[in-house]
């Protein structure tokens, strides 16, 4: 999935996934797409392990931005995002998002989105549903 156009549209305003430290990375496979995200200050608890909301918005935002490479000029907002943390990744390490699209309709994509560790281990299986509708035109 060609992701440059958002990552364009996402790098030129100030974002949680620019503040999260999020980079996507495009794909030759159509119904799939990448991004990865740094364990540190801005995405741990306190602790020293990754936030599950930080993973949570990394699923997230992978999804959106894959809805959104599919449905140009339309808006997609989530509306329904479900997790199952199964591993802890840890501060210096880094995690991959790796998101693939199981329906698209009209109006609803449903993305299931792997997020592993930097050694393949998976650390949360993320399920993520977008509403698609058409932009407001002024």
């Amino acid at each position: 999935m060609d992701l440059e156009k958002i990552k364009k549209a996402i790098g030129d305003i100030p974002a949680l996934s620019t503040r999260l430290g999020m980079e996507f990375v495009s794909t030759s496979e159509p119904d799939v797409c990448v991004a990865t995200m740094p364990v540190n200050e801005h995405t741990r608890q306190p602790f020293g392990v990754l936030s599950g909301g930080a993973t949570l918005a990394l699923a997230e935002t992978l999804a959106g931005a894959g809805s959104m490479a599919l449905c140009p000029g339309q808006v997609c907002v989530g509306i329904n995002v479900s997790a199952n943390h199964v591993r802890s990744a840890f501060e210096g390490d880094a995690v991959t998002a790796r998101a693939r699209i199981i329906n698209q309709s009209r109006h609803l994509h449903v993305w299931q989105v792997e997020v592993s560790d930097s050694q393949g281990m998976l650390v949360s299986s993320v399920q993520v549903t977008n509403f698609v509708k058409e932009a407001a035109h002024e």
